[in-house]
């Protein structure tokens, strides 16, 4: 049973390698790991056939880093591989089957608060990767199971308390309406143009906020593999009737010819893994064949199927899909992949590895860029405060991880204002402490490509480290994507603060407000002016 006061504990000290036992691997341990992950014959055949586990690649990874991986563990499987369980019913049956392995999740009332807010739904793969020997402390588990405590106390109390199913409904709705679902004025990245009759023409399923980059939210993107308990999206995944959506790709490809400075586009979603092969198409192959549309150079894909779903790409299915990636690599356009690694436990396991190597092999830039996260991949010791050493290990070894697999360290970004903020984000200096100590300790091909990160109405905006003034400490910040992209050049200062959670709460250092504020502003208005006279 789970005590009481059921916050998860970060005291416990990480694993390090010379406290695991390192056995490395043999061709024969690579047959026992598909038949505990129920590899089917034809993912058997797909990869022997593509060669997707070498043991030489296994056997670094777990000699490496032992205390993180899964590949030789025995242990049977809690949940059926290739279940998904959704919803509150998915949520109970979850609940039942840890039961009746011993497990006994408590607080389950609050739990479901949460999940009627934002929604619940996890896979087996997710499920069965989570320590269950250790499960309080186990980073998936936060990842993908609502905790009690996550959600505002006074409304949780008032739905417990409820006493019939029309009370809790309301206090649902209510709740809904406070979560903020897009932060940074995302509302106001909509694009429009002039189209063919003069009209002018938005798209409801896009932003376009900086220049050479436009995301793009098609209609099949409308769902995830897992709902991650802090989403960022989830006025996607919830349907609400301000999520962003794109149904009409033609519309797309018309805006793109008059912005030339477009070389990238992003489909993201919810989560782009789920676009069939068909619809892929529609958007890539003008690309290639039309000159009108030549600047674009770049597609990127945004996924978690990597954790969540690996054994989507490990089906001969998925063969249409990689034709395509094959034709974007034969055609000078990159295909980037960008996954989101929080953990090194969530690539330790033949699924995600082997999934990995596929893509690659058919010219995928695969890339991870993901938030730096408390009770996830941000840890505190016994007195709550964070724990430099322990959080930053945890992304050292990430870091090694992925360039050990070929894969890009894109970015790590501080919690997004949106949800469930307060529980998931820390202090920015702390953050900032456990970033210097990621970024002195890798070598520098291993590094994240830019310094932390956080997303506000103005751009994403850095934490470059902290300078000292006339004696006076302070934050040296900058952008690395802004509104206006002139306000990247320059590094200004912010007061130092032991406290603030989100870096727009940081106070100027030398002057009454920042140097970009009034231009942002004007911005603003101007973009507001354009969607209320849209929306009229």
């Amino acid at each position: 049973m789970i005590p009481e006061n059921n916050t998860p504990s970060r005291a416990s000290e990480q694993l390090q390698p010379e406290d695991v036992p390192q056995s490395g691997i043999a061709k024969e341990d690579i047959l026992l790991m598909m038949n505990r992950y129920q590899f089917s014959d034809e993912v058997r055949h797909i990869i022997k056939q593509e060669n997707l586990l070498p043991v030489g690649v296994l056997n670094r990874l777990q000699i490496n880093y032992p205390q993180h991986s899964g590949l030789l563990e025995n242990k049977s499987f809690l949940f059926k591989v290739g279940s998904h369980y959704a919803g509150l019913s998915g949520f109970r049956k979850v609940c039942d089957i840890l039961k009746k392995s011993g497990i006994e999740l408590e607080k389950i009332k609050e739990r479901e608060f949460y999940i009627e807010v934002y929604r619940f739904l996890a896979t087996s793969h997710s499920l069965n990767i989570i320590n269950w020997d250790d499960y309080e402390n186990d980073s998936v588990y936060q990842l993908v199971l609502p905790q009690p405590g996550m959600i505002d106390p006074e409304a949780t109390r008032a739905y417990v308390a409820a006493e019939s199913r029309a009370e809790q409904e309301k206090i649902v709705a209510e709740y809904s309406e406070k979560t903020n679902p897009h932060d940074g004025h995302q509302q106001l990245n909509k694009p429009w143009f002039d189209n063919a009759e003069g009209e002018i023409e938005f798209l409801d399923g896009s932003q376009h906020k900086y220049p050479q980059c436009q995301l793009v939210f098609d209609t099949s993107t409308q769902n995830c593999f897992s709902f991650c308990t802090y989403c960022f999206r989830h006025a996607q995944v919830r349907g609400d009737e301000d999520m962003f959506l794109q149904k009409d790709i033609t519309q797309l490809h018309n805006y793109l010819k008059k912005h030339k400075e477009v070389t990238d586009i992003l489909i993201t979603g919810g989560d782009a893994g789920f676009m069939p092969a068909s619809r892929f198409s529609q958007y890539i192959m003008p690309i290639i064949e039309d000159q009108d549309l030549s600047h674009i150079r770049t597609i990127r894909l945004g996924s978690r199927a990597l954790t969540f779903q690996p054994e989507l790409i490990l089906t001969k299915k998925f063969e249409k899909m990689l034709e395509l990636y094959d034709v974007l690599y034969e055609n000078g356009i990159q295909m980037a992949w960008m996954a989101h690694f929080s953990t090194p436990r969530e690539l330790l396991n033949p699924r995600t590895i082997a999934a990995i190597r596929r893509l690659k092999a058919h010219g995928v830039m695969v890339r991870s860029q993901s938030p730096i996260m408390n009770h996830i991949s941000l840890f505190t010791d016994e007195q709550g405060q964070v724990d430099i050493d322990k959080s930053a290990q945890n992304w050292i070894d990430l870091a090694n991880i992925l360039a050990m697999l070929g894969l890009g360290f894109h970015s790590m970004y501080a919690a997004r204002p949106t949800g469930e903020h307060h529980y998931f984000a820390a202090p920015m200096a702390d953050i900032e402490r456990v970033f210097s100590k990621i970024y002195n300790s890798l070598a520098s091909i291993n590094r994240p490509s830019r310094h932390i990160s956080m997303t506000i109405s103005a751009g994403k905006l850095a934490i470059l480290g902290t300078s000292i003034i006339n004696g006076e400490k302070c934050f040296a910040l900058q952008f690395t994507e802004a509104r206006n992209m002139e306000w990247m050049n320059r590094v200004f200062h912010a007061k130092y603060d032991e406290t603030k959670n989100k870096i727009d709460l940081l106070l100027p250092f030398d002057t009454e407000k920042y140097f970009f504020e009034d231009e942002l502003k004007e911005i603003e208005e101007n973009l507001a002016l354009k969607l209320r006279k849209r929306l009229s």
